[in-house]
Formats: structure tokens, sequence, C-alpha cells
């Protein structure tokens, strides 16, 4: 999960199914002790929770909501839990310093050991399904965090997999040493500043036709992924991400939104702030659930939109984004300019 996950952070299938239930809220929330914290590479800091109630198994692919304080307000993120389960009575997640993040990683990187916070049970929208012929890993710089606990599970149960891991310098890539022990050369490293790159297209190829590519990392690796699985027809349940939610195809600029069921109300979204946050602190109830784009329930009309949509959602069809109509005001923003949109709200 990633950098600022606003979460998880929830992984998915291509087809996102809506998740049932309320929305999430920091009432989910019990208090945990920050046991340990550990630098883990360039950028990248692990930190030991252990909560109050004591910690219990999860499946891998799991995440945990965290809660963190930004420019004063309460607010909560997401990260994916490292590791096949918990290790002597603490969760472990690994956070990467983000420059254009909200604050989050900001946030949870300050912690120290013996600091208080407030994190939710496990959770998880991105488990292994078994039985399958073989599996192909991939993971894009941070991403690599649940693949820790997913590559380790395969190999207990004797399953044909890869690991493909890409970032861009050795320095900035987390559990090297601990995956090549474990895995041997079912890891391969795919540094970008020693000319190694990933191409997907090969690997896809590769993958037995009734195998399932399960994928965490930047917009751009799981758009490619998207694109190349549907061309060569393997069906779309097969392809599952872990998303990142603050990443997009465009930096972050601020902008304007006018919520024509509000009473044409104008709102200012500021840079590091999401649609759905400026909306929610200024009086616009918006529903909400996974808070990373998976779930479709935070999505409001698109009436106009006088700049380019960034949609960094993994629920809407390629043909609903270039259609440009709708929007999921948790992840998903202008480049600029103003939005109108309608939430639905009467």
């Amino acid at each position: 999960m990633p950098p600022d996950a606003v979460l998880p952070t929830a992984p998915v299938s291509v087809a996102a199914a809506l998740a049932p239930g309320t929305a999430s809220s920091e009432a989910a929330l019990a208090a945990a002790t920050v046991r340990a914290v550990h630098d883990v590479a360039e950028g990248v800091r692990l930190l030991e929770l252990v909560p109050a109630v004591g910690v219990r198994p999860y499946p891998v692919g799991s995440h945990l909501d965290i809660a963190v304080r930004i420019e004063g307000r309460d607010d909560v993120r997401s990260y994916s839990l490292v590791g096949a389960g918990p290790e002597d009575g603490a969760y472990r997640i690994a956070v990467r310093r983000v420059l254009d993040s909200r604050g989050g990683s900001e946030h949870v990187r300050a912690l120290t050991a013996g600091a208080a916070t407030r994190i939710s049970r496990p959770r998880s929208h991105f488990e292994l399904q078994y039985g399958r012929p073989e599996y192909l890993l991939v993971a894009g710089g941070i991403g690599i965090t649940p693949m820790v606990g997913m590559s380790d599970a395969l190999r207990r149960h004797g399953r044909p997999f890869r690991l493909l891991y890409a970032g861009r310098t050795r320095a900035q890539m987390p559990f090297v040493e601990q995956l090549r022990e474990r895995l041997g050369e079912r890891l391969e490293l795919f540094v970008s500043a020693e000319g190694r790159r990933l191409d997907l297209a090969v690997e896809i190829d590769r993958l037995h036709p009734d195998g399932e590519l399960y994928l965490c990392g930047p917009q751009r690796l799981r758009e490619a992924a998207r694109t190349l699985w549907g061309a060569r027809g393997r069906p779309p349940e097969r392809l599952r991400f872990e998303t990142f939610a603050s990443d997009g195809a465009r930096a972050n600029e601020p902008f304007r939104v006018r919520v024509v069921d509000h009473g044409d109300r104008e709102i200012e979204v500021p840079r590091h702030r999401s649609l759905l946050d400026a909306l929610t602190d200024n009086g616009v109830e918006v529903m909400w659930d996974c808070r990373r784009g998976e779930c479709g329930l935070c999505r409001v009309r698109v009436l106009t939109a006088d700049a380019e949509i960034d949609h960094r959602d993994v629920y809407l069809s390629d043909e609903e984004k270039t259609a440009g109509d709708s929007v999921l005001a948790c992840v998903s923003r202008a480049c600029g300019g103003t939005l109108t949109i309608d939430t639905g709200h009467r």
C-alpha cells in the first residue's frame, strides 16, 4: 500500500465489485503502540505496530488503516501489511517518503518507538486465489510490500510463481536480500538505473493461459497491465491489483469544484487534499468506503470540466474515463480549472 493510500489501500480485480456495508470511519480504529522503527531502504521506513487488543492472523494481501493528523485535521491512511502474518506480536508496514503526497506519509514516518497511535484491524480485498497453474507477481517500487507475504505464501504452498520487482535504484528497493534468500531464481529484479526495464508484454505472454497476475505499483504500470491483459483476451478476473491511491498521470494541482445540488456552491480543492476531502470539509456529504478508487461508492456525476480529469481509480472502465461524465472523488482530480458536479444529494 503503499504511499499515502487513502484507504489502503483495498486491492481489487479489474472488474471491481461494490463492497457492501457502511463507510469506513475513525470509530473503527483502536489504540496501538509503535514498538520499533527501521529504515529498510532509501526513503522507506518500516514500523512495527502493536495493538492494545493484541494481533490477529490475517491473509496475505491485507492492509490496515492508521490515524494521521494533517494540517490540524484528523484523517486516516492505509498501508499494506508486510509479511504473511503478524510476527512477534506486531503488525509491520513500510512507508515511503512521498514528496507530492497529501501528508499521510510524513505523519506516519515521523512516529518513533513508543509513540501512541490508532490502527484498524487488518482487512483484505487482495487475497490470493489458490489452485491456479501459475502465478505472476509484479511489484513497482513500494508496491513490493504486499508481495513479500504473497510470495512467501506461494512458496510455502509449493505453487509455481515468479516475482518481478522493478525500481529506479537498488538503494530505493526494500526487502531485496530477504526475498532473494527465500525465493532464489523466482525473484527477478528490474533496476532502471542499471539499464534493465520490465517488459510486461513479454512476461504476460510467458504466463500460463490459466495463470493469474497480481500487481502492485504506480498507475502507469497498472494501466499497461490492463491494456496488455485485455489485448490478449485473458479473463479480467485473473488480473488483480493493489492500488496506490495517491499517484496519477499528472502532478497534483489545486482546482475548484462547483456542486450544483448544493446551491451551486464553489469549493477550492487544495493541492494536498482530495476532492472527497474538500467536499466533506465543506459539509457536502458523499458516501465512501475504500478511499482508494476501487469500490465506486464515492462516484459523482461530472456535468462540465474546463480542464483534464486525472482518473486515478481502477473502478471506472476505460470508456467511462474517456467519456468524462463521472469521477471517483476519493482519488481522482482535475488538472486545474473547475469541475461542475452533481453528488446526487436530494
